[in-house]
């Protein structure tokens, strides 16, 4: 895969707003496409082994639900395109993992959407547009 275009997708409204922009340009420019679902969460916590084996139960349950409800959707969105997609699941912090997939699969462009939640949230728990806004390597687009 060559330059590809990476799609932060959550399944909301926004989201799918930002799918179908990355699909229209990636049609236009012979682009596949890498659709990245982040389920957040935090590698930082002192547990038992009890704990651990059943954080890693549901992690494997988490996974599961995320690949019917948001991944396998967001697929068929985008077939009948003609645009080579690929799923991406993995844990951790949205901006961070959109970074490192940018990176490391050397994208061209990143494409999230913006839900318009309160600017007073967005300031107290940072949101992954302004994350990538300061820290992405690679052109973003803010999909309104």
């Amino acid at each position: 895969m060559s330059d590809p275009f990476i799609v932060g997708y959550d399944g909301s409204p926004a989201s799918d707003r930002a799918l179908d922009v990355a699909i229209a340009q990636a049609v236009e420019a012979s682009t596949p496409i890498i659709l990245v679902h982040v389920l957040e969460w935090s590698p930082y916590s002192f547990l038992t082994q009890e704990e651990l084996a059943e954080r890693h139960r549901r992690r494997k349950e988490e996974l599961a639900r995320a690949e019917s409800a948001v991944v396998t959707p967001a697929l068929e969105r985008v077939s009948g395109h003609g645009v080579e997609v690929s799923p991406v699941i993995r844990y951790g912090h949205s901006a961070e993992i959109l970074v490192e997939l940018a990176k490391s699969e050397k994208a061209r462009q990143i494409f999230v959407g913006r839900d318009g939640s309160s600017a007073f949230k967005a300031r107290l728990f940072g949101s992954t547009a302004a994350t990538l806004v300061q820290v992405s390597p690679v052109p973003c687009t803010i999909v309104p």
